[in-house]
């Protein structure tokens, strides 16, 4: 019986989306973005030579149709991935207004968001009375640090110190659908932090915000602070079955590998495992091992995005690339001869972009286990029906068929 494991790698983007152009960083529209081709051209460049050096190395996922779907989705042709192809590929397209993990991860679960994020526009005084009220009622405090869009640890290092003498929660935003909270794991206290968040999720997510995160960091002044694996998003339940649903509902077990079970609300998942990307790939290897006959297991690796892309570190997203090319091609050998593997992404974040935001991409998607084959332009949502099939899973009427 056949096994399937669904991967995303978070912000893994290849550039070509239709409408980067409406979708933007600062003032700067995302038309040309391209995560993968950018990051390959500028290794090939010799300008990503800290901690690796020279063109990129990605040979298994170029042999399963990295290089071809990169092509299709913008046209860019990469002599590093010129290898005969011996997987199944496609480019796929996003059709939710939406540049967001919630966005990307929901459709390729089968369902396209179903209307409009809500977003904290103001870069300084981002937050309202009104939430700033809640927020202050919820953590027994009189204030809040930050009220602004910031990225994760630039804020703690601003915030850090003056958090852990008044006991104020750090908030912050993005230009994605997101209220995070970051606090000191000993000081404000870890438990805290996530009730404070999971408290507050349905005052903000009946206003259309999409994600709440908890973000716990540790540290002090003198040795600097830094965050830590402990973090948790408490994100709007979808509003109609996905995937996992689907093969829950079929009889089947479903794993969740990272944070793929907060995203959707731990709605649909036998078992959750949690850990940094290293961490991560382990519990993927054991569930290669021995996930149940019929199981989907669907996972996030978030480092590329979370590490690299935010902070525009060009060769810290290659090294992330080459480390998950070698650590998954064990992983395919590993698997049974009726199992599939499917790497693909949600969104882009091209680090040679302007700003510290996603980028509007489509995203390869590469079956391993399939032969080779190409499923050509698809949209997000029919990865799922990709998926369903080959479990013998039906999917349901209204998911059937391209969006594009």
């Amino acid at each position: 019986m056949a096994r399937a494991f669904l991967v995303v790698m978070d912000s893994v983007g290849i550039g070509g989306a239709p409408d980067a152009d409406t979708f933007f960083n600062g003032d700067i529209a995302d038309t040309g973005a391209n995560t993968i081709g950018h990051i390959a051209q500028a290794c090939a460049a010799g300008q990503a030579e800290e901690g690796r050096t020279g063109p990129i190395q990605l040979p298994v996922m170029a042999g399963l149709g990295l290089g071809a779907a990169l092509k299709a989705a913008s046209g860019l042709e990469v002599a590093a991935f010129d290898v005969p192809v011996q997987g199944t590929w496609a480019a796929a397209t996003e059709v939710s207004r939406g540049k967001d993990t919630p966005s990307g991860h929901w459709e390729l679960a089968g369902l396209p968001v179903p209307w409009e994020w809500s977003y904290f526009e103001r870069t300084e005084g981002s937050f309202d009375a009104e939430l700033i009220a809640e927020v202050c009622r919820l953590a027994g405090v009189e204030g809040i640090l930050g009220d602004c869009h910031a990225p994760g640890t630039a804020i703690i290092e601003r915030f850090g110190a003056e958090h852990m003498r008044t006991g104020q929660p750090i908030c912050y935003t993005s230009a994605d659908s997101v209220f995070q909270i970051a606090a000191h794991e000993e000081t404000f206290g870890r438990e805290r932090l996530i009730r404070l968040c999971a408290d507050l999720a349905p005052f903000l997510h009946a206003r259309r915000v999409g994600r709440v995160i908890a973000r716990p960091f540790v540290g002090d002044v003198e040795a600097g602070f830094s965050r830590t694996a402990n973090r948790r998003d408490f994100a709007i339940t979808p509003p109609e079955p996905v995937l996992s649903n689907w093969v829950q509902d079929a009889g089947h077990a479903v794993f969740a590998v990272g944070k793929i079970g907060d995203i959707f609300s731990m709605q649909g998942f036998d078992e959750v495992r949690k850990g940094t990307d290293a961490e991560l790939m382990v519990h993927l290897g054991d569930l290669v091992g021995d996930a149940p006959q019929g199981s989907l297991t669907f996972a996030n690796f978030v480092e590329f995005d979370s590490l690299y892309g935010h902070r525009r570190d060009v060769s810290g997203y290659a090294r992330a690339l080459e480390w998950f090319d070698r650590e998954i091609g064990r992983l395919i050998a590993q698997m049974q001869p009726e199992d599939i593997m499917v790497l693909t992404a949600d969104h882009g974040n091209d680090p040679s972009w302007i700003g510290t935001d996603h980028t509007r991409e489509r995203v390869p998607v590469l079956v391993a286990g399939q032969g080779a084959g190409t499923l050509g332009q698809i949209a997000f949502k029919d990865v799922a029906a990709f998926v369903a099939r080959h479990l013998g899973v039906e999917v349901p009427q209204i998911h059937k068929g391209a969006s594009r």
